[in-house]
C-alpha cells in the first residue's frame, strides 16, 4: 500500500510539474506585449519584462534608477564580504562604514552632481535590503543585552528584559509598526517630527531585537556550567567571563535560530506597507495598477516569491555551512 501511495504521489507531481512548465515556459509570452499576453494561454512574463523598474526601484525617479540598482549591488556584496570568514577583523567595520556611505550618497543624491532623491520616493528591491540590514545591525546587538539581562541575577534588570521580550513577542508586528508611526509622534516636543522611514526601521529592530534575544537566550542555556567554572578558576571578572567564554560559544550554538528568525525578519519587512513604505512586494502589487496590464497576478507573485527564494535560501544554506564550519573543532 505504501509504494502505491508513493507512486501515485509521484505520479501526480510530475503531471502537476508538466502542466506547470507547460504553462510557465512552453506557452508562455516573454515579449512587453500586452495583446500576445490577452491571445496566449500561457504565462505573461512580458509583463514582468515591462513593469521590472517599477518592481525593483518603486517610485524612484526613472531617469535616476541606475543610482538604486547600483545601491543594490554594492549592498549584497557587502552581505557577501561578510559572510567570509577572512573578513571577520576590525576593518569590516571599516568596509561597511564606507559602503553604505557611498549607497547613501547614491540614494539621496544632493552632492557630486546627483540630484536630491528623498527616501518617500525609495521603495522596491533596495528598501527591502535597507529595513533589513539596519534592522538586523542594531537589533543583534540589543537582543545579546537583553538575553544577558534575562539572565541576570539583578531582579530588575532581569524583570525588565523578560517584560519587554514578552511584550513584543506577544503582539503581531502590525502593531508595533503602528505603534511607531502613530503613537510615537504624540511622545515627541512640539515640532518635532521623525521620518515615517526612520520610524519603521525603529519598530522592526525593537520587534526583531525581541526575537533574536530568545536565540541568544537558548545558546547561553546550552553552555555547560564547568564552562562558568573554568572562567571563575582563571579569575575571570563577569565581563571577561562572558565576551571571551561564555558569548562566542553560545552565538555558535545559537546560529540556526538565529539565522531563522534573520529568514523571517527579511519577509516581514512586506509589513511596512501598512504604514505606506513600499518595499519590493508592494512595488509588486502596485505594477498591476495599470489597467493595460491587469490581469496578471500570478506572474508577479510569482517573480516576487522566486526573489524572496533566492535570498532565503541563500542565508538558509550559509547558515548550515556556518554550523558545520564553526564546529569542526568540537566534533570528535
Amino acid at each position: 500500500m505504501k509504494k502505491v501511495l508513493n507512486l501515485f504521489l509521484l505520479l501526480l507531481l510530475l503531471y502537476l510539474g508538466w502542466k506547470f512548465a507547460d504553462w510557465a515556459l512552453i506557452r508562455a509570452v516573454w515579449q512587453p506585449d500586452a495583446a500576445a499576453c490577452r491571445a496566449a494561454s500561457g504565462a505573461c512574463w512580458g509583463f514582468i519584462v515591462e513593469k521590472h523598474r517599477l518592481i525593483a526601484f518603486g517610485t524612484y525617479p526613472y531617469e535616476e534608477h541606475w543610482r538604486p540598482a547600483l545601491s543594490s549591488i554594492f549592498l549584497v556584496a557587502l552581505w557577501v564580504l561578510s559572510a567570509v570568514r577572512h573578513f571577520w577583523k576590525p576593518r569590516l567595520i571599516l568596509i561597511w562604514t564606507a559602503g553604505l556611505t557611498v549607497i547613501g550618497v547614491l540614494m539621496w543624491g544632493g552632492v557630486f552632481g546627483l540630484p536630491y532623491v528623498e527616501n518617500e520616493r525609495w521603495g522596491g528591491l533596495i528598501l527591502t535590503l535597507l529595513l533589513t540590514t539596519f534592522g538586523l545591525a542594531f537589533a543583534f546587538p540589543l537582543s545579546i543585552l537583553l538575553a544577558l539581562g534575562r539572565r541576570s541575577e539583578l531582579p530588575l534588570i532581569r524583570a525588565l528584559c523578560v517584560a519587554y521580550i514578552e511584550l513584543i513577542r506577544g503582539v503581531p508586528l502590525i502593531s508595533v509598526l503602528f505603534m511607531a508611526s502613530v503613537m510615537l509622534p504624540l511622545f515627541l516636543p512640539a515640532g518635532a517630527l521623525v521620518d515615517k522611514l526612520l520610524r519603521a526601521q525603529i519598530a522592526l529592530i525593537l520587534f526583531a531585537a525581541a526575537y533574536l534575544a530568545e536565540a541568544v537566550r537558548g545558546g547561553l542555556q546550552a553552555i555547560p556550567k564547568h564552562q562558568y567554572d573554568a572562567a571563575d578558576a582563571l579569575g575571570f571578572d563577569y565581563f571577561q567571563k562572558t565576551f571571551l567564554i561564555v558569548l562566542p560559544q553560545a552565538l555558535r550554538i545559537a546560529v540556526p535560530p538565529l539565522v531563522n528568525t534573520c529568514i523571517g525578519f527579511f519577509k516581514d519587512t512586506s509589513l511596512v506597507l501598512i504604514i505606506g513604505i513600499f518595499d519590493f512586494l508592494n512595488t509588486a502589487n502596485q505594477a498591476l495598477v495599470d489597467p493595460a496590464w491587469a490581469g496578471y497576478p500570478g506572474e508577479v507573485y510569482l517573480f516576487a516569491a522566486f526573489v524572496y527564494f533566492i535570498f532565503c535560501y541563500s542565508m538558509s544554506r550559509y547558515s548550515k555551512y556556518l554550523e558545520i564550519d564553526l564546529n569542526k573543532g568540537t566534533r570528535r
